[in-house]
Formats: structure tokens, C-alpha cells, sequence
């Protein structure tokens, strides 16, 4: 990994058409995390007080919180400060990353290579899965313009949280992490997860058709790493990695799990173990929060954030290029709690 931060405005080239891109080592996937676990729990919720009550425990008791939150006040020089939250607005921001170790215990910087920010909706009856593609070119604050995904090598969960938060001046009010083999995991113990896949590829020895697939662990991960074989590289492997979210959701909300309690709280339970979260999301809030959803999986819907095309760093790299007039529209729209709106007009790219 290049370590360098790159300077404002440095695109070479611009490419209109997607071109394979080099696979890198110690890519991670983010399949669930934190609204996996309320959308999951509000099913066990709705149940019966007792199962309620042992979700509850099982989730609050693995969960861990830590201070991953920047601060009020910018460090960075050329930071600004934090966005403000309005005053009436009662939607919830969600930044997701998927990162090799959690924990903070890996030799070297690493680089959040899935970045999803969850908004959900006010009235908790729909939420928005949003994908950064992790080449996306931006600013990130105090080192100059570089891939989205080196913010978190250079600063960890804050600085993440800061170029996010510049890039669509929204207030982010909570960050989760999930490592590998929380992933790996899940999907296991889960049976495996189901979904439609549009583009066929042979991964690490697995073969995916078109069409209906059933994935689960290695195969799973092989699965949503791929890039090289798909039409439109990093945005394809991002949609797949959303895809995945929701078959998850779907197949933690069935009713094969739902109606047996003991492997309900097992799953909800072992999910929290992978997942670390910021301090401020109290067991009080998660817990409000999950009663408060009113919603099932396919109100879980996926947006792509947008690129203009791409093009080639002065490193040499292939980037992806902001598309700024589309990305104003999409950050008014997580301002105003109008997604809907935005999903009518733009679809989910």
C-alpha cells in the first residue's frame, strides 16, 4: 500500500469505460452490522417478552463499545468542523466499515475497504444502504485528495467518520466495526444465505452461475471480494456486497429462525461478538431504537454513491470520480430525510 497522501486535483486520465483493476491483499468484507442486529432483533421483539429480553442480553452482553468517534473540535488543519444534527430531524446516520482488525491490534495501517453509511429514515419505516466504492476519489481532511478507503489508514474510525462527513455534510451519529471473521462466521451459522447473482465468475475455486445462489463462509467471502471478473469492477463488487446485506437480513428475520428461540439468540449473540461500535450508542438507545423500527427487510434498499467515471491518480492508480452535482442531491436528500425521493429519480446509482 502506498502510504502517500495524494495532492488536490491530480487526475491524469479519464476512462469511459471500466477497466479490470488489480486485486489487492487483506481486502475485508462488511456484511451486517449494526442495523443487522436491530432489524434481527426487532423480529425476536415482536415475538414474546422472554425471547426479547434474552436477544437483549445476548447482544448487549457481546457487544463492544469504544471511543471511535472524532471529537467536536478539528485536528486536522484543514478540517472543518463536524456537521450539526437538525434540530427536528429524528433520522439516524450509521457509518459501516469493514476493516481486518477492529480491535486495533494489527501490525501496519490498514485501509477500510467497505465503507457503507446507513441512514435510517425518521419514521422508521425504511432505511438506505449507501456504498462508497472504496477507489472513490476524494478529499480527506489534512491529506489532501486520495482513495476514500486510505482515510482510515491515516486516521483510523475519525478521520473515516470526517471525510464522510465533508464529502455529504451529514452529521454521522454512529460507527460500527465488523472484522473478517465475523463474516465468515455469521454466514455459517447461518446455513448459508441466498440471493440473485447478475454477473457469473469462478473465485478461489468457487463457481458462481448467473442466477439463484446459495453462499456461505470461504465461499461467501469469495464471493463479495471478487472484482477482476465483473463487467463494472469495484461498483459490482460493491453491489454484491450489498446484495449479500439484505439476503442476510432476510434470512435472519425467516421464520426457520424466528421459530426456534434458542438459535435465534445464538445468532443475534454471536453477531454482536464481531461487532465493535462507538461508546455513545448506549444499550438504552440500541434498544429504543430497535423498537421504534417498523420495518422488514426489503424496506432495506441499496444506493450506490455517484460517479462521474474514471480515471488514473498521479500514483498511477485507478480512481473513481466524484460525481459532484449528483452527490449534492444525494446529501440534501440524507439532510432532509428524502431518499425516497432521490431513489425516484436517480435509482440507486
Amino acid at each position: 500500500m502506498n502510504g502517500s497522501a495524494l495532492t488536490s486535483g491530480d487526475v491524469e486520465t479519464t476512462a469511459s469505460e471500466r477497466r479490470p483493476k488489480r486485486r489487492r491483499r487483506g481486502t475485508v468484507v462488511l456484511m451486517t452490522c449494526l442495523i443487522a442486529l436491530g432489524l434481527v432483533v426487532v423480529g425476536g421483539l415482536a415475538t414474546a417478552s422472554v425471547l426479547a429480553a434474552r436477544v437483549d442480553h445476548a447482544v448487549n452482553q457481546n457487544l463492544q463499545r469504544t471511543e471511535i468517534l472524532p471529537s467536536e473540535t478539528p485536528t486536522e488543519k484543514d478540517a472543518s468542523p463536524r456537521p450539526e444534527r437538525k434540530a427536528d430531524s429524528k433520522a439516524v446516520n450509521y457509518l459501516l466499515l469493514g476493516v481486518d482488525d477492529p480491535a486495533g491490534n494489527a501490525s501496519g495501517p490498514q485501509r477500510s475497504d467497505v465503507m457503507m453509511l446507513l441512514h435510517l429514515d425518521g419514521d422508521r419505516k425504511s432505511a438506505s444502504l449507501i456504498s462508497f466504492p472504496r477507489d472513490l476519489y476524494v478529499s480527506i481532511p489534512g491529506h489532501g485528495k486520495n482513495k476514500i478507503n486510505a482515510a482510515y489508514a491515516f486516521g483510523g474510525t475519525q478521520l473515516a467518520v470526517r471525510t464522510v462527513e465533508s464529502l455529504v455534510d451529514v452529521r454521522i451519529d454512529h460507527v460500527a466495526l465488523i472484522d473478517f471473521n465475523g463474516f465468515v462466521e455469521l454466514t455459517n451459522q447461518l446455513g448459508g444465505v441466498r440471493l440473485y447473482n447478475d454477473h457469473p465468475s469462478v473465485s478461489q475455486g468457487y463457481r458462481f452461475p448467473r442466477g439463484e445462489i446459495t453462499i456461505s463462509g470461504d465461499e461467501a467471502l469469495a464471493y463479495v471480494r471478487e472484482r477482476k471478473q465483473l463487467p463494472n469492477g469495484d461498483l459490482d463488487r460493491a453491489q454484491r456486497q450489498r446484495a449479500v446485506v439484505q439476503a442476510i437480513l432476510s434470512k435472519g428475520l425467516s421464520s426457520e429462525l424466528l421459530t426456534d428461540p434458542d438459535r435465534f439468540v445464538e445468532f443475534t449473540g454471536e453477531l454482536a461478538k464481531h461487532v465493535r461500535i462507538d461508546d455513545s450508542l448506549t444499550e438504552n438507545e440500541l434498544r429504543t431504537t430497535v423498537l421504534s423500527l417498523r420495518m422488514t427487510p426489503g424496506d432495506l434498499h441499496q444506493i450506490q454513491a455517484p460517479i462521474a467515471g474514471f480515471g488514473t491518480s498521479p500514483f498511477k492508480q485507478s480512481i473513481d470520480l466524484v460525481d459532484h452535482a449528483k452527490m449534492d442531491k444525494l446529501a440534501a436528500a440524507l439532510r432532509e430525510d428524502t431518499l425516497a425521493r432521490y431513489r425516484e429519480l436517480y435509482g440507486d446509482n
